[in-house]
């Protein structure tokens, strides 16, 4: 453990209430070490109490703060090391404690998979995070911990001085909550939002030494018996930074980003959902009933959870050889996704880290030391191969 410095807390869980937030309050409250200091913070006193009565933690500090109120969340801010949000949709919520934190110096971590949100942070708030050293850490959930963590698992059994290709592929069976639901309808909405905001960013963000792209082919995988569906979510964006920030990704790298099916129906409703859910998205009364239908707060039971899984498989070559891993776990949006998230903060909180500043990934901010945290959380990492191409 790091010795904490001057701050009143080592965590701050902002959102307690929520219901991602009462399942991070849990996995902290079972598994935060002897001694961290940490709260709860959000804007109804009555409950953060009743979460902190269900904990059973009476001496459980409660911090009331509001979006809307920007010096509650300084307050917050400035007394803590690390601050974590489910405060979502993010790109309704989220900027002013991301400003908070730059401007304290203070690390932040959340679970948002809104592609806008995180490119406007950068924006606003990279710089003054630089200068005071916080780490801003997005993305810190299911999206997108596995694809991160998981290429950075493959990349280390590559050789490093090699152009490196590596696929990865999502095989999943779980529920999705009224939050999340909510953030992807509202993402799909501002679709040239998001593209103005990426355009942005481009023309100030420093350009790697490296070429680094991302690609993506929907077909029949034969060696593993899937059809693949290109997935355009955030979680290759954070790959791609990751990639950047390191040298170990190869002389070139590209990835490539697909939900695995077993059916080729399957993989042609998927596709045709998808598309049918972001052109819904665009039309104001129908993306009105889809937000109608599934609300905020909102979530799988414990029986659900307990049913749900999923994989992630990647396909990493460079030079004369091939390696074929995985990543694999529990319920991915709500139990895993709490595990992640605390154990970031836990992480950014009391590990030896390597020094780093601004807008980070977490492969970037914490690597191998929450690789092995997760293992240790239950989080399965393994080598299925490694064989020399011919």
């Amino acid at each position: 453990m790091v010795m904490p410095t001057g701050r009143r807390f080592d965590i701050v869980l902002f959102g307690a209430t929520g219901f991602t937030g009462q399942l991070t309050a849990e996995y902290l409250a079972e598994h935060a070490p002897t001694g961290l200091r940490w709260a709860l913070a959000g804007r109804n006193p009555a409950k953060l109490a009743a979460v902190r009565d269900r904990l059973g933690i009476a001496d459980l500090e409660l911090l009331t703060a509001d979006v809307n109120d920007p010096a509650s969340l300084t307050a917050v801010a400035e007394a803590t090391r690390v601050v974590i949000t489910t405060v979502g949709p993010y790109i309704t919520y989220g900027d002013p404690l991301v400003g908070a934190c730059a401007a304290a110096g203070t690390d932040y971590v959340d679970l948002t998979g809104e592609p806008e949100f995180v490119d406007r942070t950068y924006l606003r708030h990279h710089a003054k995070a630089v200068e005071t050293g916080a780490r801003l850490v997005h993305c810190c959930g299911f999206d997108s911990i596995p694809y991160d963590l998981g290429v950075l698992y493959t990349v280390k059994q590559l050789p490093d001085d090699v152009p490196l290709t590596v696929d990865g592929y999502l095989t999943v069976s779980a529920s999705i909550s009224g939050g999340t639901f909510q953030s992807a309808v509202n993402a799909f909405s501002r679709l040239s939002d998001m593209r103005k905001a990426a355009a942005e960013r481009r023309k100030v963000e420093p350009r790697s030494v490296r070429r680094v792209r991302g690609k993506a082919h929907g077909g029949k995988v034969q060696d593993l018996g899937i059809w693949a569906v290109p997935l355009p979510t955030i979680d290759p964006q954070i790959v791609l930074r990751s990639a950047r920030a390191s040298d170990r990704y190869g002389t070139e790298f590209t990835y490539g980003h697909h939900l695995a099916v077993k059916r080729l129906p399957t993989a042609l409703g998927v596709a045709g959902g998808a598309a049918g859910l972001i052109a819904a998205s665009q039309v104001r009364p129908l993306r009105n009933w889809l937000l109608s239908r599934k609300t905020s707060g909102e979530g799988p039971t414990a029986a659900q959870r307990e049913r749900s899984w999923f994989k992630a498989t990647f396909i990493g070559t460079g030079g004369d050889t091939r390696v074929h891993t995985e990543l694999t776990g529990g319920d991915p949006g709500y139990t895993e996704t709490a595990k992640m998230l605390a154990e970031s903060a836990l992480a950014l909180a009391l590990d030896d880290l390597p020094p780093t500043a601004g807008q980070v990934t977490p492969a970037t901010a914490m690597g191998d030391a929450l690789t092995t945290r997760l293992i240790a959380a239950g989080i399965t990492f393994t080598t299925i191969s490694t064989a020399v191409r011919t």
